[in-house]
C-alpha cells in the first residue's frame, strides 16, 4: 500500500503540470464566512453570469468561468447562490476505481448543467451531499470540488468520496485529500503559501482575503500567464469581489441579489477592468491551440514530413549503388519520422507553449526529448542549406529528390521562425 501511495503522489505532481491548476481557501470567524477562488488558466474568456431561479431550480445564483461549453454556455468554475452556498472546481488526479459502487446511481449526461443545478436547488452542504450521492459523481475523475455554506461547513467532493469538515480555515489546491499526504500537498507552492499565511492570522475582512488570494496566485515567467480570475465570495452578505489577471489593486464588486433582480445576464470580466498589458500579451499570443490556421500548418508540415520520409526511403533503395550522397537520404527518413511525431506533439500539448524551454514533460520522455529539436534545427540548418545548393549545382540527385529536399529546407526555416516566436530557444 505504501508503494501505491508513493506512485499516486508522483502522479499528483505530474498532473499539476499537465492541466489547468487552481486554488481556493475558506475562512470563518465570528459567524462570517469568506471563500476565495483562484482560477489559473490559459483561456482569455473569463465571464461572470447570473441565473435567476425558476419552478424547477428555485434559487438564483452567480457563476464565474472561462471555458465555453457550446449550447450550455460557459462551464462554471466557481459560484454562489442567494443562500450563500459557494462552490469551487479544481483540477486534480485520482486513479480510476473499477470496484466503485455507482451502478444504481444516476448518470451525469450534462456536467455543466449538473453543476449549476446544485446551486439552484441546495442551501446547505448537507443538501449538496444528498444531491450528489444520487449520481455517479466519479464522472469527474479529473476534478475535485468543494462546497461551503453560510455556516462555514464544507464538503470536498472527490471522484469516489465525499469529505465533510467544519474547520475555521481550509485550503485546497489540485489534489484529492483522501489520497494525498500533508507532506505531498505541501509540495504544491500555492497550497503551501495559503496554509502558511493562515498559520499567522485569520480574519474575514476583504483586505485580509485579498492579500491571501494574492499570496496564492500564480504568474508564470514566460508569457505572464497564471491566475486568470480571482473571486472572493462573502457568504454572509451575498457579495462577490472579482480581481482580474492577478492584479489585486483593483476590484469589481457585485451584490448577488441586486444582480439577480436584473434577470439572467452575463458579463465579460476583462471589460470591467482597466487595460491590462499582461493580459493583452496573453490574448495576442498565437499558438495552434487558439489559432486554427497554425494548427493546419502543423498538420500539413507533419504530413509532408511523413511523405518525404517514404519518398527518400524508396529513393535510397533504388539508388544505393549509384548515388554518392545516398546515405544522407536515410538521415532525412529518420528526421522526417521524428518531425512528424513532433508536429503531433505541438498540436496536442498546450503546456509546451507556456512553460520554460526546453519543456520537460513529467509523463513522457519522448515529449521531453522532442523539445530539443528546435536546437537541432539551428545546428543543421546552415549545413543543410549549403548541401542543398551543392546538389542543385552539381545535379547529383534527380529533380524530384532535389525539390523534395528544398521544400523540407524551406519548412525547416519556417519552423525556426515559429520556434523563435514561441520562445523555444530561451530558458524562461
Amino acid at each position: 500500500m505504501k508503494s501505491i501511495k508513493i506512485i499516486f503522489s508522483f502522479l499528483l505532481v505530474f498532473a499539476i503540470h499537465i492541466s489547468y491548476s487552481c486554488s481556493m481557501y475558506k475562512v470563518t470567524k465570528n459567524g462570517r464566512t469568506m471563500v476565495g477562488c483562484n482560477e489559473d488558466a490559459w483561456r482569455t474568456t473569463p465571464h461572470i453570469w447570473f441565473e435567476i431561479g425558476n419552478k424547477k431550480n428555485h434559487f438564483g445564483a452567480a457563476f464565474t468561468g472561462s471555458r465555453f461549453d457550446g449550447t450550455n454556455g460557459y462551464a462554471p468554475q466557481s459560484g454562489m447562490n442567494e443562500h450563500g452556498l459557494v462552490f469551487s472546481r479544481l483540477a486534480s488526479y485520482h486513479p480510476k476505481n473499477k470496484n466503485s459502487n455507482f451502478k444504481n446511481q444516476l448518470k451525469i449526461t450534462n456536467p455543466t448543467q449538473y453543476l449549476k443545478d446544485i446551486l439552484h436547488t441546495c442551501k446547505t452542504v448537507e443538501e449538496v451531499k444528498k444531491y450528489i450521492e444520487k449520481y455517479d459523481y466519479s464522472y469527474f475523475i479529473e476534478d475535485v470540488f468543494i462546497y461551503v455554506d453560510k455556516t462555514g461547513k464544507y464538503i470536498v467532493v472527490e471522484p469516489y468520496k465525499i469529505i465533510s469538515g467544519n474547520e475555521a480555515s481550509y485550503v485546497l489546491s489540485n489534489f484529492c485529500p483522501s489520497i494525498t499526504s500533508k507532506e505531498d500537498a505541501f509540495k504544491l507552492e500555492r497550497y503551501q503559501k495559503g496554509v502558511l499565511f493562515l498559520n499567522n492570522k485569520l480574519e474575514t475582512d476583504l483586505e485580509f482575503c485579498q492579500k491571501l488570494s494574492d499570496t496564492m496566485h500564480v504568474c508564470r515567467e514566460k508569457i505572464g500567464d497564471g491566475t486568470l480570475l480571482s473571486s472572493i465570495w462573502d457568504n454572509t452578505n451575498g457579495i462577490v469581489n472579482l480581481y482580474f489577471y492577478h492584479k489585486y489593486d483593483t476590484t469589481i464588486q457585485f451584490n448577488i441579489k441586486e444582480e439577480l433582480a436584473k434577470g439572467n445576464h452575463i458579463i465579460k470580466v476583462d471589460t470591467l477592468f482597466p487595460k491590462n498589458t499582461e493580459f493583452e500579451k496573453l490574448a495576442s499570443y498565437q499558438i495552434p491551440h487558439n489559432n486554427d490556421i497554425l494548427r493546419l500548418f502543423l498538420v500539413f508540415f507533419g504530413l509532408f514530413f511523413a511523405m518525404s520520409s517514404v519518398y527518400f526511403l524508396v529513393n535510397y533503395l533504388k539508388n544505393r549503388k549509384t548515388d554518392n550522397f545516398n546515405s544522407i537520404k536515410l538521415l532525412l527518413v529518420l528526421f522526417g519520422i521524428i518531425l512528424f511525431y513532433y508536429m503531433f506533439v505541438l498540436s496536442t500539448n498546450i503546456n509546451i507553449f507556456y512553460f520554460a524551454s526546453p519543456y520537460k514533460s513529467n509523463s513522457s520522455i519522448a515529449v521531453s526529448l522532442t523539445s530539443y529539436l528546435p536546437y537541432v534545427f539551428l545546428v543543421i540548418i546552415i549545413p543543410l542549406i549549403r548541401f542543398n545548393l551543392k546538389l542543385i549545382q552539381e545535379k547529383n540527385w534527380n529533380n524530384l529528390a532535389v525539390i523534395t529536399l528544398s521544400l523540407n529546407t524551406i519548412l525547416y526555416l519556417i519552423l525556426i521562425g515559429f520556434f523563435v516566436y514561441w520562445r523555444f530557444y530561451f530558458n524562461f
